[in-house]
């Protein structure tokens, strides 16, 4: 395995980019090239997450991709998200929560490129203990890619704590304190929202691809607050279609406030307040309402949170 490279900060009148940011996931590959200002100067996506990469063509498919960028030589290329994992490029062991910033820059794990431009990894954290039950039955939790979108976030609200929430396929609320993130929790909300609308009973009743009914999220959140088990709560959403309580389009923001809702009931939030809300602007609508609707305090994030959080792995590598 490659040595860390020591590292010096480039001036900003180098014509050469700072360094190369990529997210890549598991369907998507993103990237933004990073000039000796700090600022974004060109942005990539394409449909070409690890899934779509062959056994071994990490490192071609990323020369094809960004050999360009590469060739004009950038101090630094930093790539985050399942490129770390088991299938992607090479295997980033998960650095333990909790953990600090420091601690996660100290377990990048770096690769050796042809084209020689120092390349790293971002491993993603584990977390052993988030209840008295996981530890006792030793259930681990993790993420990978969440983590630089939390650095980022804090970055930018110019925070060392806070409470933050990842909506996706899996969602994650991370809480920092101290600039050091002691744990977080795993749901797998977005991922059962769409098992249930596109292959259970309930999505005979329900339109997925409806717009946000407000109203109709809202009582949902509401009766997710009830101490009944999911199962039975779920059920409801067909049984009050059935009884013309809500339609097509109403079913699916319901079933979206109950699953949502009982993340809100696992995470308590004080009122008054302020909770990072990271993601895609449609999921950000969503946790943002629900998060108002209990009072709290939602600060919305979209992609700026992912590379603020390469900047300032950058920084600390440069400035120490």
């Amino acid at each position: 395995m490659p040595k860390p490279p020591i590292f010096s900060a480039r001036a900003p009148s180098d014509p050469r980019p700072r360094m190369l940011a990529i997210d890549w996931g598991t369907t998507s590959l993103r990237g933004v090239r990073i000039d000796a200002q700090g600022q974004i100067s060109e942005r990539r996506a394409l449909p070409q997450g690890i899934l779509q990469v062959a056994p071994g063509g990490f490192a071609d498919a990323f020369a094809q991709h960004f050999g360009d960028w590469l060739a004009e030589g950038p101090q630094l290329c930093l790539l985050s998200g399942m490129v770390g994992s088991r299938q992607g490029w090479q295997e980033a062991p998960y650095c333990p929560c909790p953990a600090d910033f420091s601690a996660l820059c100290q377990q990048l794990l770096w690769l050796d490129l042809p084209q020689g431009v120092p390349t790293a990894i971002v491993p993603g954290m584990s977390s052993l203990a988030q209840s008295q039950v996981d530890a006792v039955h030793g259930v681990p939790d993790v993420m990978r890619g969440e983590e630089i979108q939390v650095i980022g976030a804090l970055r930018l609200m110019d925070s060392r704590d806070g409470l933050l929430v990842l909506p996706g396929t899996h969602s994650k609320w991370v809480q920092a304190q101290n600039s050091t993130i002691t744990g977080f929790k795993t749901f797998m909300t977005g991922e059962l929202f769409a098992l249930l609308a596109q292959h259970s009973i309930l999505g005979k009743t329900l339109d997925s691809s409806a717009a946000l009914d407000e109203a109709a999220f809202i009582q949902g959140l509401e009766r997710a607050q009830s101490p009944d088990s999911l199962s039975h709560l779920l059920f409801g959403t067909r049984a009050l279609s059935l009884f013309g309580a809500l339609d097509p389009a109403q079913s699916a923001s319901y079933l979206s406030g109950l699953l949502i809702g009982q993340e809100l009931r696992t995470m308590p939030t004080a009122a008054g307040s302020r909770v990072a809300v990271i993601g895609s602007s449609t999921l950000v609508q969503r946790y943002s309402l629900a998060l108002r609707h209990v009072g709290g305090q939602p600060v919305a994030f979209g992609d700026e949170a992912t590379w603020a959080g390469h900047q300032a792995i950058y920084e600390h590598l440069t400035h120490g």
